[in-house]
């Protein structure tokens, strides 16, 4: 089965890649990266500079130069200079209170 087969949604392919940073949770490091393409659960990206001896386990993948458009990710795999990243979601709670069924 190719690596194609095992996704989940379908994945939005970018005609050019879209410009995004990674961070670490804590701040401490950034990382310039494109996004090539995206899904519901996560996205290629190729980055910039080296990736070695960062703890990628969760990081933001920020999609605003403002840093207010993010999501959390985990590495998934490397190959090269391109990574995959798989998005954490969010718990059903946190869900609800956003579409503004429950208040929290």
């Amino acid at each position: 089965m190719s690596s194609h087969e095992r996704r989940l949604s379908q994945r939005v392919r970018f005609e050019h890649p879209m410009p995004a940073q990674m961070m670490a949770i804590d701040g401490t490091w950034r990382r310039e990266c494109t996004i090539d393409d995206v899904s519901e659960e996560g996205a290629k990206l190729t980055v910039g500079s080296s990736i070695e001896g960062l703890h990628l386990k969760e990081f933001f993948l920020l999609l605003s130069s403002t840093g207010l458009a993010y999501r959390r990710c985990k590495l998934t795999w490397v190959n090269g200079d391109q990574i995959g990243v798989t998005f954490f979601r969010r718990g059903k709670a946190a869900a609800r209170a956003a579409r503004g069924e429950i208040m929290v």
